[in-house]
């Protein structure tokens, strides 16, 4: 059976300048940059705090992918689908990704799930912020 979601990959054209973009801008943590093979390159990132996730950096590598794929992957840079980080406070953290020069579609808004605004990366790979709405307690019988 499927357990847990533990790394999903976002294609880029420059793992050192993803890698400045979502430490220095985004503030999340390097966990994981190993070089192996001709160009080729394992590097992840994930928020601080959290263990059981990475986000892996990749960038096209034709000695490792071949020609093609490698071609293919170079053309999906920017079409990824929107990935949701959470956030205890969404309009707080707009200001100071603004202020890193993060580039926002939308401000933060509230919506019936939650405080939400969304970005995007140097890439144009989309993410949303979200403050989570309180759910109620269930009530107990």
């Amino acid at each position: 059976m499927i357990t847990r979601l533990a790394r999903v990959t976002i294609y880029v054209h420059d793992q050192d300048e993803a890698l400045a973009f979502y430490t220095e801008k985004l503030g999340l943590e390097k966990r994981s940059d190993v070089t192996f093979g001709p160009g080729a390159r394992w590097l992840t990132v994930a928020p601080g705090g959290q263990t059981d996730f990475e986000i892996l950096l990749q960038s096209p590598v034709p000695a490792m992918h071949g020609e093609e794929f490698a071609q293919k992957i170079s053309e999906r840079v920017g079409q990824g689908t929107t990935w949701v980080f959470f956030t205890d406070d969404c309009r707080a953290d707009y200001a100071m990704l603004t202020g890193r020069g993060v580039s926002f579609s939308s401000e933060p808004q509230e919506q019936p799930y939650g405080v939400e605004a969304v970005f995007q990366d140097l890439y144009g790979n989309s993410f949303s912020l979200l403050q989570p709405a309180a759910v109620p307690e269930a009530p107990t019988y």
